[in-house]
C-alpha cells in the first residue's frame, strides 16, 4: 500500500512540475513578445501602423489585466481553502484527544487492575417453593447454578 501511495505522489509531483514548466514557457514567450512590442521605433511608421500598435498594446494590457484578476481570485480561493483546512484540523482535535484519552484510560485499566470483582445477582432462596411442590425449581438467571464462581 505504501508503494502505491508513493508512486501516486511521485506521479502527482511530476504532473505538477510539468504544468509549472509549461506555464513558465508560456510566460517567458509572452514576456519576450511584449518586450519586442515595446522596442519598436514609432517615429518612422505611418499613422495607421502607430494606431494599430496602440490598439495591440491596449489589447495586451487588457489581457494582462484579465490574467492578473484571475490570479488574484485564485490566490484568494487558495487562501480560503488553506484557512478551511486549518479550521477542519482544529475542529478535529477534540475527538482525536478524546480517542487518545480513551486509549490511555483503557491501557491503564488493563495494566493496573489485576482482577475485577464479578458482578453477580443476589441468590434467591428457593427452599420454600421446593418444599411446597416437592419438585426442584429449574435453574434460571440469578440462581446459584448460573452465577457460579467465575473469575
Amino acid at each position: 500500500m505504501k508503494q502505491i501511495l508513493d508512486q501516486f505522489l511521485q506521479l502527482l509531483q511530476q504532473g505538477i512540475a510539468a504544468i509549472f514548466r509549461f506555464v513558465g514557457l508560456v510566460w517567458a514567450w509572452s514576456a519576450d513578445q511584449i518586450d519586442k512590442i515595446l522596442q519598436v521605433p514609432l517615429e518612422n511608421w505611418p499613422l495607421w501602423k502607430q494606431i494599430l500598435l496602440v490598439l495591440v498594446v491596449a489589447a495586451v494590457i487588457y489581457a494582462l489585466f484579465i490574467a492578473a484578476w484571475r490570479l488574484w481570485i485564485a490566490s484568494v480561493r487558495a487562501l480560503a481553502a488553506f484557512a478551511s483546512l486549518v479550521a477542519a484540523l482544529i475542529v478535529a482535535l477534540p475527538p482525536i484527544l478524546i480517542a487518545g484519552a480513551i486509549a490511555l484510560a483503557g491501557l491503564w485499566v488493563i495494566n493496573n487492575v489485576s482482577s475485577l470483582p464479578l458482578l453477580t445477582a443476589p441468590e434467591r432462596s428457593n427452599s420454600s417453593a421446593a418444599n411446597d411442590t416437592g419438585k426442584q425449581q429449574p435453574a434460571g438467571p440469578g440462581t446459584s447454578e448460573t452465577t457460579g464462581s467465575r473469575q
